[in-house]
């Protein structure tokens, strides 16, 4: 690595592109031939995110006296000029994260950045999401507002959709009025940067505060944990690892910082014996295309199978260990994925799992583990169940196998919090008992439970959850995906009690200021302006 802050990459610190007050350099790993990439990127010291706080207040000032307006506006136009930088986004992304050109990057996680953007949008124009409340015989009115800086951490494994100056949790907060400072993934720190150069041209053609988006790469974990405590910030949103996570929402309590976490989740999946009667192939057929598609790098990737024993469970077993070894190896993300995944395998085969194909030792001249399902039986995993839920992030799977359903209820009521659950049952009913009982338990376990489907795909609709409880992420009553809910965690609720009229926010005087918004007033939820 070269030395010298000149031959590094600037930060977007305070409405402009300028040199890091840097600690240090990193570079990111080409992950399909473990070549170091050739930009060099800061690791920005706490000079860097003082600046950067004090801008964004300054920044959240001013677009509190702004018109939604603007704001739908930037977020139209980002998405506009993503559309535009298409071509250098993808081979950037690909570059540095070793996913697929097409149709994963360009056709599928491009197009659901841009379309989230326009959502977030449309809802901050249409104001519903504020919740405004009027009582007009108490003289009381209220609605949700921005609550000032929030600090995006991004994942690893959504360059696009979840960047954390692009993705779902930047744009949320970006709806709901406040400011952003991104925090790049140290995995694809180019193609955060194209982002932001991008963002910065939006910010500019809406008449935005020039400080309301900004960009770093990486920080000390003490400053990390320093910026989410900090009296300027408004609240943070991270995804990423449990351990690094829970760092930060330690820090973050302890200053009374609300932050919202996606941290770890198996995803666990039900297949019953009536299942795999009436369609044990095509539900085979499924689970190999969900827990392999992307290398198993999906948050949703259904890492635990919960089966009853029987010989079509022995023989659906079989072929699904055969279908692992001679399906192909995808490239993980980075070295430390690599690295993770060992590990977290090499603890589930500790606990008692047998290897039925794959292991914990990766290729060489990539970033690749080969494709992993593990098996254990019920009474095995309830006499160490925090070991064998252990999250294997990559290409790697654990079947529970139980003798009856008692024990089958049993390793429910031991799951851990997890973004979904999906249940698999016979299909004319005849299983209906059984289903109600593992539904029932397995329903107060996750986010989103599903039937008859894999839950790899996280569809952005305003009626999706990706939450649940923890370790799923660190709060379940909110979601990171699915606008307007997931903008409530970036607002704060603010009432007004016998404040003069034209003092109040537009939302909540008597004209409604759309002729669209609903509003409730003394009761009823109405679109109407108010009459006297």
């Amino acid at each position: 690595m070269r030395d010298g802050n000149e031959e590094m990459q600037p930060v977007w610190v305070g409405g402009c592109w300028r040199p890091a007050t840097a600690a240090g350099a990193f570079q990111a790993t080409n992950p399909s031939n473990l070549q170091l990439l050739a930009p060099h990127f800061p690791l920005s010291t706490w000079s860097d995110l003082d600046e950067a706080l004090d801008a964004a207040v300054e920044a959240h000032r001013q677009l509190r006296s702004l018109p939604v307006e603007k704001i739908a506006m930037f977020l139209e136009s980002y998405a506009a000029l993503i559309e535009q930088a298409k071509e250098s986004l993808v081979e950037a992304a690909h570059e540095e994260t070793g996913l697929p050109r097409a149709p994963r990057l360009a056709d599928v996680e491009l197009p659901r950045t841009t379309a989230q953007m326009r959502m977030a949008a449309a809802a901050a124009r249409r104001g519903d999401w504020a919740m405004a409340t009027i009582d007009t015989v108490a003289g009381i009115r209220s609605c949700y507002q921005s609550l000032g800086p929030v600090c995006v951490f991004g994942p690893n494994n959504f360059p696009f959709a979840f960047n954390s100056i692009a993705g779902g949790d930047f744009v949320a907060a970006i709806a709901a009025g406040n400011p952003v400072i991104a925090k790049a993934n140290s995995s694809h720190p180019r193609t955060t940067q194209l982002f932001a150069e991008l963002a910065a041209k939006g910010v500019d053609q809406a008449g935005l505060p020039r400080s309301s988006v900004q960009l770093i790469y990486r920080t000390s974990h003490e400053d990390g944990e320093r910026l989410v405590s900090d009296s300027r910030c408004g609240a943070t949103g991270y995804t990423g690892s449990r351990h690094a996570g829970l760092a930060l929402k330690h820090a973050a309590d302890r200053a009374g910082k609300p932050i919202y976490l996606e941290l770890s989740s198996v995803n666990p999946v039900v297949i019953t014996r009536g299942a795999l009667a009436d369609a044990g192939d095509a539900i085979l057929e499924q689970y190999v295309s969900s827990v392999l598609m992307g290398t198993g790098q999906f948050c949703t990737n259904p890492g635990l199978v919960l089966m009853l024993q029987c010989p079509e469970t022995d023989a659906f077993v079989d072929t699904l260990a055969q279908r692992f070894q001679s399906a192909p190896v995808g490239t993980l993300l980075s070295p430390a994925v690599t690295r993770s995944l060992s590990a977290a395998v090499a603890t589930l085969i500790d606990r008692g799992a047998r290897v039925l194909s794959g292991g914990t030792q990766p290729e060489t001249g990539r970033c690749a583990l080969a494709n992993t399902l593990l098996r254990c039986t019920a009474e095995e995993f309830l006499a160490d169940s925090d070991g064998f839920q252990t999250e294997a992030f990559g290409n790697a799977a654990l079947l529970v196998v139980a003798r009856n359903e008692d024990e089958l209820f049993r390793v429910l009521e031991q799951l851990e919090g997890n973004l979904t659950g999906s249940i698999y049952s016979a299909r004319d009913g005849r299983e209906e008992t059984l289903y109600q009982r593992v539904a029932d338990l397995l329903a107060m376990k996750v986010g989103r439970l599903l039937n008859d489907k894999m839950p790899t795909g996280v569809a952005v609709s305003p009626a999706m959850n990706h939450g649940g409880p923890y370790p799923a992420t660190g709060h379940p009553g909110f979601t990171a995906v699915g606008i307007p809910a997931s903008m409530l965690r970036f607002a704060k609720l603010t009432c007004f009690d016998n404040v003069r009229h034209d003092r109040l926010p537009l939302l909540l005087r008597d004209p409604n200021p759309t002729g669209k918004t609903w509003r409730s007033v003394d009761g009823a939820w109405t679109t109407a302006s108010m009459n006297h």
